[in-house]
């Protein structure tokens, strides 16, 4: 089976460089699986886990926003924060978590239920990388 390069990185460090069959990653527009020989496009990508197929395996790996951009033999993900399943801090993401459902039950000004509305979506994917492992 056919594969490429898949690299995420963020402005910290890489987090991943290796040789995969396939990548599944959700972009703004709907999910997208990606292929070796796809064809070449940019796509912001949203705050969900990026399952990862390499040698018959699924990997997960938590990815909080960003981009992603598709060569013809790699892809990069550009992404403001990422963390693989052995990384994360699950109960750092948990407190994470009941912190923004509280500032969002108390319902403030716009800008706080925005940026609490993101570090649940933020939180709640950790989870769920941290709980596929």
């Amino acid at each position: 089976m056919s594969t490429f390069l898949l690299e995420i990185v963020t402005p910290e460090r890489k987090v991943f460089a290796q040789e995969v069959n396939m990548i599944i990653v959700k972009g703004v527009d709907g999910e997208l699986g990606i292929l070796p020989n796809h064809i070449p496009l940019v796509t912001p990508l949203r705050v969900a886990p990026v399952t990862v197929k390499q040698s018959g395996k699924d990997h997960y790996i938590a990815v909080n926003g960003g981009f992603m951009e598709v060569r013809k033999d790699k892809v990069v993900i550009l992404a403001e924060s990422a963390e693989l399943p052995e990384q994360i801090d699950i109960e750092r993401a948990k407190a994470a978590k009941e912190r923004a459902e509280k500032r969002l039950a108390s319902k403030k000004d716009h800008y706080d239920f925005k940026r609490a509305e993101l570090a649940l979506q933020k939180a709640l994917n950790r989870i769920e990388v941290f709980g596929r492992k």
